[in-house]
C-alpha cells in the first residue's frame, strides 16, 4: 500500500502532492487497477492532515478516471489503468540510466539533457533549423 509524504514547505498544496504521488505509483507500476489506497482515516493518521484535504485528493483522482470510489468499501486503483509491471519499470530506468551517463560523457548538462528528452518525447515540438 502506497504511504503519502506531505511537504508542507513546497508551495504545493497538500491534496495535489496526494494526487501527484497517486499518479506517479500508477506510472511506475507500484499502484496497479485493483489495488486500495490507504482509506481516509488512515492517511489523516499516518500524517496529521485534514480529512478534507484527502477526500479533495480522492476525488479529483476519480474525476480523473484514476481511482473508483466504492462507498462503505474504500478506493481503489481503477480497472483499465495502464501500468507497468516492476520488471519493465526496472528495465526503463536501467536504459535511462545508461542514457543519461553517455549524455553527460558527452558533455551535456542536466540542462541540455532535459531539452533533449522533451524533444524526443515531443518531435512536432521540436526547432527546426531552415
Amino acid at each position: 500500500m502506497i504511504e503519502f509524504h506531505i511537504q508542507s514547505r513546497s508551495g504545493v498544496p497538500a491534496y495535489l502532492q496526494i494526487v501527484q504521488q497517486v499518479r506517479q505509483a500508477v506510472r511506475l507500476g507500484i499502484l496497479s487497477p485493483g489495488d486500495q489506497l490507504p482509506t481516509v482515516r488512515e492517511v489523516v493518521a499516518s500524517i496529521a492532515i485534514n480529512p478534507n484535504t484527502v477526500l479533495k485528493a480522492y476525488r479529483e483522482l476519480d474525476l480523473e478516471g484514476l481511482v473508483d470510489g466504492r462507498r462503505g468499501v474504500g478506493t481503489f486503483v481503477a480497472e483499465g489503468v495502464v501500468s507497468l509491471s516492476p520488471d519493465e519499470v526496472q528495465a526503463l530506468r536501467k536504459l535511462l540510466a545508461d542514457w543519461v551517463a553517455k549524455a553527460r560523457a558527452a558533455g551535456l548538462d542536466d540542462e541540455n539533457m532535459s531539452a533533449l528528452f522533451a524533444a524526443a518525447v515531443d518531435p512536432p515540438g521540436m526547432l527546426r533549423v531552415a
